[in-house]
């Protein structure tokens, strides 16, 4: 069963149709919204899939599948705001958060959800890849949101690991390898090792001072305490390549958290990721 009949076995049987099929087999997320018509967003719009709205009923219905029916085992990860299920299949969820002493402990009455529907393409952007081989410094990964950042690291640390590096990858989010009960179930190349659902800076730190790693891989770098662990591991001689939400380098350079970075000069070029009616062009540019 591949990723998209995965995607579709989670919804409810009185969403499915043939259109909702046929849109899956292209979609990117499957969107859910009680009140709402289901939606699939294929090329960045979302087209409805079902004449039936939404309840309650559906969207919890869902939530008990991506979990076997064990709710309560995954609500360290719903506290967080998703479900991970097999195949690396992500579902983003929306309702009442459960807050206990000031800490999100859980959500209840869930009012939308998408499921993201992940792709593995591999020799994507596969000349920049060769460039980014050839060269030695730090390199960071640039595009808005959706655009495949995480689909393009992935596939430079599945490169760069199977040529014989050693990558350690903090995948906090569980989107890179997508560990399901042990098991990554994205290739992520013969010499990865994988840091799952902790936080980026403390991953980093853990896997630089027990993996010996000749790469560390993180996504979607977004505070002040990544990029300290970024700066510690690269000062310890570990090549860092990372992603970042940003449309280029201008971008960067008016946010005062990017900015730092290129002012200090830890990165030593730039992969920008552009897209243009559903097709993805990269780019690569030394700084």
């Amino acid at each position: 069963m591949n990723t998209y009949e995965k995607a579709i076995e989670l919804l409810p049987q009185r969403l499915l149709t043939t259109q909702s099929r046929i849109l899956a087999s292209e979609a990117e997320e499957l969107r859910l919204r009680a009140g709402r018509r289901a939606t699939a967003l294929v090329k960045g719009v979302e087209t409805p899939i079902s004449d039936a709205l939404v309840g309650s009923d559906d969207l919890n219905c869902v939530v008990e599948r991506a979990t076997s029916a064990s709710v309560h085992t995954a609500q360290s990860s719903i506290a967080k705001g998703f479900i991970n299920c097999s195949g690396g299949i992500r579902i983003g969820l929306c309702g009442t958060g459960v807050i206990d002493r000031g800490e999100v402990r859980g959500m209840r009455a869930i009012s939308s959800l998408a499921i993201r529907i992940p792709h593995e393409i591999r020799g994507c952007g596969q000349a920049v890849i060769d460039r980014l081989a050839a060269s030695s410094g730090n390199v960071l990964i640039l595009s808005p949101p959706g655009y495949g950042k995480t689909t393009f690291l992935r596939e430079c640390i599945r490169q760069m690991s199977d040529a014989g590096q050693r990558v350690s990858v903090a995948d906090e989010r569980g989107e890179l390898a997508a560990v399901y009960r042990g098991i990554p179930q994205f290739d992520l190349g013969k010499s990865s090792d994988v840091m799952s659902d902790v936080p980026k800076a403390q991953a980093v730190m853990m896997l630089l001072r027990a993996m010996n790693p000749q790469v560390i891989a993180m996504d979607e770098i977004s505070s002040p305490e990544d990029i300290g662990a970024a700066e510690t591991a690269s000062g310890c001689g570990v090549r860092i390549i990372a992603t970042a939400h940003a449309a280029g380098r201008s971008e960067l350079q008016v946010r005062p958290i990017y900015k730092k970075l290129l002012e200090h000069g830890m990165f030593g070029s730039l992969i920008v990721i552009k897209s243009c009616c559903g097709v993805r062009s990269y780019s690569y540019e030394e700084i």
